[in-house]
């Protein structure tokens, strides 16, 4: 079922509730995904959550939605700079890995948000990091260890930066738990 939300978008009935669970013996929950112990000390503090930054997926099941990575399709990346297709704004753009549109972030007009609402979209590099984000595991995806996003990847750094970008070895990334380390080979 979907509706049209306060932001103009049509979304779904399927947003992020909070989730609540007591462990068997009443001393551990889940808040919002997160485990807390009996203390109330949030175990994401542990590993970084609270400093700000979060740890990219090295998977996710919904790569096979952008096209090949061929000639014609990495052609159709536009540069960094690029504006937003809908209202022309500036800053802030992210571009469509499915259908290479350029649309502003959530925090400008939601407008790549909307996007991805209305068509399911759900893969997006942001041109002012190049981060990769998937909407629909609400995560950024490792650029480093997904070998998919590496050419479209590659060549919005080349437009960005105009050198190709720095890669980790295969051989130091784990590309099971995308710790560095050795790979294991078959």
């Amino acid at each position: 079922m979907s509706s049209v939300a306060g932001d103009g978008c049509v979304s779904s009935q399927k947003g992020k509730e909070r989730e609540e669970e007591d462990g068997a013996d009443g001393r551990s929950q889940r808040v919002e995904g997160v485990e807390v112990s009996e203390g109330g000390v949030d175990l994401g503090d542990l590993y970084g959550a609270a400093a700000g930054w979060v740890a990219a997926r090295t998977t996710c099941p919904h790569l096979g939605t952008m096209p090949p990575a061929g000639p014609d399709d990495l052609a159709r990346v536009p540069p960094p700079d690029s504006p937003c297709s809908r209202c022309h704004h500036p800053a802030e753009n992210w571009l469509c890995l499915i259908c290479k549109d350029v649309l502003c972030s959530r925090f400008i007009n939601k407008h790549m948000l909307c996007h991805h609402q209305e068509t399911g979209h759900c893969l997006a590099l942001s041109f002012s990091d190049l981060s990769v984000w998937c909407f629909s595991c609400d995560s950024y995806l490792d650029v480093q260890a997904i070998l998919e996003l590496r050419p479209v990847y590659e060549v919005a750094h080349l437009l960005k930066f105009g050198e190709r970008p720095p890669f980790r070895s295969l051989e130091v990334l784990d590309l099971t738990t995308g710790e560095s380390g050795s790979a294991s080979r078959s």
